[in-house]
């Protein structure tokens, strides 16, 4: 389906997901990992006017003690930005079978 995004929205969007794809496609399958390598993007629109934005991989993860908050890395840094700034949304990660970031905005008028 489709989601109607403003272009303040689907900008901050696209960076996200180029951001979040280049991350996983450099850390999370090392040459040590044999099984099948997913990357998996999708955005809907809900009901209530939530969009949900999910990028998630089936890689080695990221360390448990990881705080995105707390990161050295400029991009998952500008990832957490562009979420919880631009979008004015709230940013999830969960760590289950790789990696899995959910980002939940309302969308704007």
């Amino acid at each position: 389906d489709d989601v109607p995004l403003s272009m303040e929205q689907a900008i901050p969007c696209g960076l996200i997901v180029n951001e979040l794809i280049s991350n996983a496609l450099k850390y999370a399958f090392p040459k040590s990992v044999t099984k099948s390598k997913k990357i998996e993007v999708k955005i809907k629109a809900q009901e209530n006017g939530i969009v949900e934005l999910i990028v998630r991989d089936n890689g080695v993860g990221l360390p448990k003690e990881f705080d995105i908050h707390k990161t050295d890395s400029l991009g998952l840094k500008l990832v957490a930005t562009l979420a919880e700034n631009q979008l004015d949304g709230e940013l999830k990660l969960n760590r289950r079978y790789g990696t899995k970031f959910t980002i939940r905005f309302k969308i704007s008028t």
